[in-house]
């Protein structure tokens, strides 16, 4: 298992950007393929983007030409870039990762898991 820590997020203007960080201590992070969730008040959690061992993507379609995923296995830490943040984007995001090397989007693939980093867009 890894732990996973994120942080970066905070509230911000539509238009804005934000760089969220997911830092995991542990072994092997390098292994592991890591996903972004989020869940805003009063709705289920949704996938955002993922990232498999070697680099692959995927995106939720909310998101693409928005957002990018990205991982640095020197520092075991994977970042999501969110550019031209929208008021509906507004939400606790998670991140998580699971030992296998390829990314899901379906969140009970994942086995470890982050306390969340609270994301605010305002109009």
């Amino acid at each position: 298992q890894v732990q996973l820590v994120e942080s970066g997020g905070g509230l911000v203007q539509a238009g804005g950007s934000l760089r969220l960080l997911c830092a995991a201590s542990g072994r092997a992070f390098s292994s592991y393929a890591v996903g972004w969730f989020r869940q805003a008040p009063g709705k289920e959690r949704e996938f955002v983007a993922a990232i498999s061992r070697s680099g692959d993507t995927n995106r939720a379609n909310s998101v693409k030409g928005r957002f990018t995923i990205s991982r640095d296995n020197a520092k075991d830490t994977v970042y999501l870039e969110m550019n031209s943040l929208r008021p509906e984007d507004t939400a606790m995001y998670y991140c998580a990762a699971r030992p296998l090397p390829t990314a899901a989007m379906e969140e009970q693939l994942y086995t470890s898991w982050g306390q969340g980093t609270q994301v605010t867009v305002s109009s």
